[in-house]
């Protein structure tokens, strides 16, 4: 696509107001009905402002650019001068940004003469997307009318996370604690709280009951860079259930801790506590205290701090730049546009979409402009990202704007969601140019939807097709989750706090990113329960099992008597030749590997609604499945998916239960409880043990296989002597060793 670029300069020589004596000078940008606004500048004749602005090529409904100083007024904005370009003949085709020296332009009056003091320095060009003024100019199809405050709001912009660390905080012993009661009983019950932040760790109550408590025990927080938190340690006594009372204090900046990158043991540290008293009943006063904790401080550079899902994570790197490893290649990203998308909201009583996008990956997340009132965007934008693992995802998510006009948001209001992309790296050749329309799918309480398609490009440079294949071999996340194990409840934990953080930081930013639009890309309820998702697991399992066993079944049912003659064949080989069990097994794999080949995917595999049950939820699961945490529905509605959850768990206790039987009766059968049972298991595995001594074991298996692939016709309905005895002796077992009701 094309695009007209106007980049307004500065300004010199303006001519001041004659009431005000003063001038308040602003730019004016006009194309037919788009109009631009900069910023102004108070009380100066020569403004600089160094703004771009972007006209793309189907927008343009008008041959005259017009370009008008004025002077910003209280009511009506005052006429300083202006230039008239011709679009046919005036403006530069396709030059190169860097190549285009701006000129400086006489302003002229209403009637077009030159009597206007003043010169204003313009660059004018028609460019394209390429150019490196793309993504900071200003675009006509962000809003039809703009200004330098509301434009702020939709441009395209980059994100960068803050760095995130693992603090951890071991806490061994406190020595000549001083309660304020020394002879109470019960004994003092020490704990320490930790508070760094938002976040609170607490460590168990001591259960030594002494003035020298002992713990040894960690606690973990999430820290980000730059270091500039207070960690606040207090050493608290449990007086009764619903008061604490602090007998010590101790608070040490970030800045001040050590830095750990690997499993080596931390130096211990005593840290003086300070007391809390209360003077003239609200002042409280620090006075010296003689009691000291034992602690190891540190933070942690060797994991990786998780603040995403691990099956989507986009970066899997140690915190520690020391540890991080060189990149293997970059991703590009091109969005170019969408197509059908569905209005998301009402203005002025038509329905309209006010889409942008958001990319994440790394710790890079880049988010486009806004195109308003439109349900085919074009975007045109081009994003490039470094490269540190192949099996990393990146996440393309399509958003509505909900800021009225470009303003800022009103209380409540979020951008709604549209729908989002995720694309495996691992998925996509090196060097292959992918260009292809994904389809949006928006999942919430009204069920599945389809809310359009959204046109990516991208593709994947590798510098080192050697180093790539090597990172297949290495450890997904870096050694020390391996070395020193976090517990899976502590690691959800402390990603719910990273994310917390990044929330934070990027609502910060300006312009912000909503709480609601990094919660849909980093799927932070991707861990709660729901019934859908239950079954989604069970429906994965049983497609595992059922793929295999349906094969099987198959050729054991002569189903294709060309392929399972061709089985008993390759049956007697092996038998004949176990040597070349291992070989075959590897061989086959190959050829049918290759055989797939032909039918390789030519884009990258898009989201099976099918096999997520997305499509066959009830209302009311999906409705429980997007309630808040805790719930927000009445008694009588929780009270009834309490009892369909009852009901599905006695599914599963029936299931666990025979399987438990199963292996009862694996190890019963030779305790003499059914004394019959016993006594005909010991005749058969006698018997069984002098047959397959006399017998060579390649017979037995030969003859084991021909069994289990015999013809149909030489099969029975009724189940077989050893199964009617397996099944008898289960029925006892249950019977005798549980209570019915």
């Amino acid at each position: 696509m094309e695009y007209l670029y106007v980049r307004v300069v500065k300004a010199r020589d303006l001519p001041t107001n004659e009431l005000t004596g003063s001038l308040d000078p602003y730019v004016e940008v006009r194309l037919g009905d788009n109009t631009y606004k900069t910023r102004h500048f108070e009380k100066t004749s020569n403004p600089e402002w160094n703004q771009t602005f972007a006209f793309s090529q189907d927008r343009i409904q008008a041959s005259v650019l017009e370009v008008t100083v004025k002077d910003k007024y209280i009511s009506n904005d005052d006429f300083v001068g202006r230039l008239m370009f011709d679009l046919c003949c005036e403006i530069p085709k396709m030059v190169p940004p860097e190549n285009l020296v701006p000129q400086w332009y006489r302003l002229k009056d209403r009637s077009g003469s030159s009597k206007v003091n003043g010169e204003l320095l313009l660059a004018l060009w028609m460019g394209a997307p390429a150019d490196e003024t793309f993504p900071e100019a200003w675009h006509s199809d962000a809003f039809a009318v703009s200004s330098a405050d509301v434009l702020a709001n939709v441009r395209s912009k980059v994100y960068l996370l803050p760095k995130l660390w693992y603090l951890r905080v071991n806490v061994i012993e406190v020595q000549d604690l001083t309660p304020s009661d020394m002879y109470r009983i019960p004994l003092p019950q020490v704990f320490v709280k930790a508070i760094l932040g938002i976040q609170t760790c607490c460590t168990k109550v001591s259960t030594g009951m002494t003035i020298n408590p002992f713990w040894n025990e960690d606690l973990m927080f999430v820290a980000a860079e730059p270091f500039d938190q207070l960690l606040i340690l207090t050493v608290e006594d449990k007086v009764s259930p619903n008061k604490d009372e602090v007998l010590g204090r101790f608070a040490i900046p970030l800045s001040y801790v050590d830095m750990r990158l690997d499993e080596k043991p931390v130096t211990c540290k005593w840290y003086e506590l300070e007391k809390q008293v209360k003077v003239d009943g609200e002042k409280k006063k620090k006075v010296g205290f003689a009691s000291k904790i034992l602690m190891r401080i540190c933070l942690e550079g060797g994991y990786h701090v998780l603040d995403e899902s691990t099956c989507y994570s986009s970066d899997l790197r140690p915190t520690a730049k020391q540890l991080c490893k060189s990149s293997i290649g970059v991703l590009e990203l091109g969005i170019l546009n969408a197509q059908g998308l569905k209005p998301m909201k009402r203005q002025d009583g038509q329905e309209t979409t006010d889409a942008y996008c958001v990319a994440k990956y790394g710790q890079k997340w880049v988010g486009t402009r806004t195109i308003t009132d439109s349900l085919s965007p074009t975007w045109n934008e081009h994003y490039t990202w470094e490269v540190f693992d192949p099996c990393t995802v990146i996440t393309i998510g399509v958003f509505d704007n909900c800021r009225p006009q470009g303003g800022d948001k009103s209380e409540g209001a979020k951008d709604s969601r549209i729908g989002k992309v995720r694309i495996r790296l691992s998925t996509l050749e090196t060097g292959r140019v992918y260009t292809h329309s994904y389809p949006l799918m928006l999942f919430d309480t009204t069920g599945l939807r389809k809310t359009g398609e959204i046109c990516l490009t991208m593709r994947f440079i590798c510098s080192s097709s050697l180093n790539m294949t090597y990172m297949y071999s290495q450890p997904l996340l870096p050694k020390m989750h391996y070395l020193r194990r976090l517990a899976q409840k502590r690691v959800d934990d402390l990603r719910h706090h990273a994310q917390q953080i990044v929330i934070m930081r990027l609502s910060r930013a300006d312009p912000s990113l909503g709480k609601e639009v990094v919660e849909y890309m980093f799927d932070e309820e991707y861990s709660l329960w729901s019934i859908r998702k239950s079954r989604v697991n069970i429906f994965r399992l049983m497609g595992i099992l059922e793929a295999v066993a349906k094969r099987f079944d198959q050729i054991c049912n002569w189903r294709n008597p060309i392929t399972t003659f061709l089985i008993h064949i390759m049956f007697i080989i092996l038998v004949l030749n176990p040597n070349l069990i291992l070989p075959a097994f590897f061989l086959s794999l190959s050829v049918i590997s290759l055989w797939n080949y032909k039918w390789r995917p030519v884009h990258p595999s898009l989201t099976d609604t099918s096999l997520s049950c997305a499509d066959t939820a009830l209302k009311d699961e999906l409705s429980e499945e997007f309630d808040s945490f805790p719930t927000s529905f009445s008694s009588g509605i929780v009270s009834m998916r309490y009892d369909r959850l009852r009901m599905i768990a006695g599914r599963i206790q029936t299931v666990v239960g025979d399987w438990a039987t199963q292996g009862e009766r694996l190890l019963s059968l030779r305790s003499w409880r059914d004394p019959r049972a016993t006594a005909v298991l010991v005749i058969f595995c006698l018997v069984a043990a002098i047959v397959v001594y006399i017998t060579p074991f390649q017979v037995l298996v030969l003859f084991t296989g021909f069994y289990t692939l015999r013809h149909p016709w030489l099969r029975f309905k009724l189940p077989s002597m050893p199964l009617n005895f397996f099944e008898s002796w289960k029925e006892r077992r249950f019977q005798r060793n549980y209570i019915c009701r």
